[in-house]
């Protein structure tokens, strides 16, 4: 199986699942028996701790209390978009650094087209005259290699 075929495969089973999760508790009707069926998880302990001790008093307060629902639900969803844009550009970052690293031959793997021991200016492709998988030798190298002659260009 192609490298590419089976990661976009993972990628296609990896967003059914994610669609699932959002789908399947609306469509099974979970947290209709609850006055606020996906309330957060704030709320739900909320909700315990006065139920265990009615008592209780909070050791902490909010640095700033939004005004309603909806505006901490939006602060909320930006806080989580900022979040998942810079992994988002750390990961690709990451990736980038690594493919460049490939293409110049450095530590995360020489290029395959490279000659063992070939400088990456000598490469066979960029050398005039020369033949898909020839080595310079019988390509008629004339960018500084051994050439017909045997001489050493200087």
């Amino acid at each position: 199986m192609n490298v590419t075929r089976k990661g976009t495969g993972i990628n296609v089973l990896l967003l059914l699942a994610v669609a699932a999760l959002a789908v399947l508790p609306l469509a099974l009707g979970l947290g209709d028996h609850k006055e606020e069926p996906f309330a957060g998880a704030d709320a739900e302990a909320e909700t315990a701790i006065t139920e265990i001790e009615p008592d209780y008093e909070p050791w902490f307060s909010p640095l700033y209390e939004p005004p309603s629902g909806e505006v901490e639900s939006a602060l909320f969803a930006l806080q989580a978009a900022l979040g998942a844009g810079v992994l988002a550009y750390y990961f690709g970052l990451r990736r980038g650094r690594r493919q460049g690293e490939r293409r110049a031959g450095g530590p995360g793997g020489a290029p395959s087209e490279t000659l063992p021991g070939a400088r990456p200016e000598a490469r066979p492709e960029t050398l005039p005259g020369a033949q898909s998988g020839a080595p310079p030798e019988e390509a008629g190298d004339t960018a500084g290699g051994a050439g017909a002659s045997g001489a050493r260009g200087v």
